[in-house]
């Protein structure tokens, strides 16, 4: 804000004014100073890049007729904002790209290896395949690995978990899952699976005293738990390896407060993060550079998942088919987009719709985020239940091998990979499936282009037309735009370029920079 007149004896000087800062003529001169060729140059910036910039702060007269006419920086300009933004966000991830000695190289267990996947009553994809080759690579060397695996849903990321505790083998696997039920699903999977010599045990909030404490005997192999694990206050320093499952439900400091506690003088654990909620291509590029990431596309086996868009006077479809697949004793969730009612969206809440599906079926169930013994529900209603009236909640894995209907109402209201997510509840063991998306929208462009697609990786990238991606810095699913002129949809060349770029600078400054 300019308070009183100042003449300026250079045309295209920058004259700044912080409001209620006081010497904020000194500081205009620092900037100014600091925003030279020479400075952009010793930060890594490419020179023609960096005189774009200089020009942007510095305007010539053309310049500004230019940006008065077209009302934006001239195309060449904008990329050069996108390039600097892209750059200082790599350097940004870089910053948090440091090796540490491994605390255990784990043994060359191939052999072991192969008798467990010979073991499996099914053959694993060359995607889960090619997963536990990178792992086994990470586990032997002796720089500490931190790998990101992201899957589709259902494409058997599990396998690749327990394969990397017997490629850890005899040495301990510490597994963290988001909540009580994914712990169980994995601690049942582990037993079922997993050679016999494993000794496999589960840390949940309230375990027994008596039971925790043999959780950490030398004799335990595998431990699997929730967030129970970073309240332990025992000596964690006997894990070689630790897992996270459905890594983005956690926050960072999540993350590496386990990876911190199972440290030791220095020295760090394996780290391997899974997560079910495949990311755009662009994201993936820009990542990739600082951490170690594995994609598992294909699916076992394809999914049979009809998935239909529709009006509330069409609802009767849904009540059919409902009707059609309890005869068949299969299961159904009905997910609402509020727990109580509200004002703000024309819409029946879990509460109020409770009683309209309770006089139409038997054995109907309900839970909420705010259910204290959801956990509980959802098993009970595994094994006895019809219908589940549920919250988005239902989306973390929990795996319900009866369940061949999901009904969303609000579809408009969520982002398309927690469609996804909700979507890929049923069909999980081959039973034809189906998902209705029932809105009071007329038309919905982008939920029509979500029926039609399955692979979440294709659904990620249309997630992009409609909803900006977060900040990878910040880890977990944001709905906001962390950049201010890269478009993760449109730009993924100039991505690829500021990769290449930063690479290259590196390896000369600091000997190869690994990808």
């Amino acid at each position: 804000i300019i308070n009183t007149p100042k003449i300026l004896t250079e045309f295209g000087k920058i004259s700044l004014i912080f409001k209620k800062v006081k010497n904020h003529k000194k500081i205009q001169e620092n900037l100014q100073k600091l925003l030279s060729l020479e400075n952009l140059k010793k930060e890594g910036v490419k020179e023609n890049i960096a005189r774009l910039l200089l020009e942007i702060f510095f305007p010539t007269p053309h310049f500004v007729k230019d940006f008065e006419t077209n009302k934006n920086f001239p195309s060449q300009h904008l990329n050069a904002l996108k390039y600097i933004e892209m750059l200082f966000y790599m350097k940004n991830l870089d910053r948090k790209k440091l090796q540490f000695n491994a605390k255990i190289a784990c043994p060359n267990n191939s052999e072991r290896l192969k008798a467990f996947i010979a073991s499996l009553p099914f053959k694993l994809t060359r995607d889960q395949q090619n997963a536990i080759k990178e792992i086994q690579s990470d586990l032997t060397n002796s720089i500490a690995c931190k790998r990101l695996i992201i899957g589709d849903v259902g494409c058997g990321k599990t396998m690749v978990i327990l394969a990397s505790m017997v490629l850890a083998y005899p040495n301990k696997t510490l597994l963290m899952a988001p909540t009580s039920i994914l712990a169980k699903q994995l601690y049942n999977e582990a037993l079922k699976f997993l050679p016999p010599y494993f000794e496999v045990e589960l840390l949940l909030g309230g375990s027994h005293k008596k039971r925790s404490n043999h959780l950490f005997e030398k004799i335990t192999h595998v431990v699997i738990g929730t967030q129970a694990l970073l309240f332990d206050k025992r000596d964690l320093n006997e894990f070689a390896l630790v897992i996270t499952d459905e890594q983005h439900r956690f926050g960072t400091k999540q993350r590496y407060q386990l990876e911190k506690m199972a440290s030791s003088k220095g020295n760090k654990p394996h780290s391997l993060q899974f997560s079910a909620t495949p990311i755009p291509r662009t994201l993936a590029l820009a990542k990739s550079a600082f951490v170690k990431t594995t994609m598992i596309r294909e699916i076992p086996y394809p999914k049979e998942i009809e998935t239909l868009v529709l009006h509330k006077r069409e609802f009767k479809i849904v009540m059919e088919k409902i009707s059609e697949e309890i005869a068949k004793n299969h299961q159904v969730i009905v997910v609402y987009p509020l727990v109580n009612e509200s004002e703000k969206i024309p819409y029946l809440s879990l509460s109020e719709g409770a009683s309209f599906w309770q006089k139409r079926f038997k054995k109907v169930y309900t839970t909420s985020g705010q259910d204290k013994n959801k956990e509980e529900v959802i098993e009970e209603f595994r094994e006895l239940g019809s219908i589940l009236l549920a919250t988005t909640l239902i989306e973390v894995g929990i795996s319900l091998p009866r369940l061949s209907v999901i009904v969303i109402l609000a579809p408009e209201r969520l982002g398309l990979a927690t469609l996804h997510q909700l979507r890929g509840r049923v069909s999980r063991n081959g039973l034809k499936g189906y998902c209705f998306l029932c809105t009071i929208q007329e038309e919905n462009e982008r939920l029509e282009k979500f029926a039609d697609e399955l692979d979440g990786f294709k659904i990620a990238e249309l997630d992009l037309e409609y909803r900006k991606s977060g900040d990878l810095l910040q880890g977990g699913e944001q709905s906001g735009n962390s950049f201010e002129y890269i478009d993760l949809a449109k730009d993924e060349s100039i991505i690829a370029e500021v990769k290449r770029d930063f690479l290259k600078a590196a390896s000369v400054s600091h000997g190869t920079f690994e990808n």
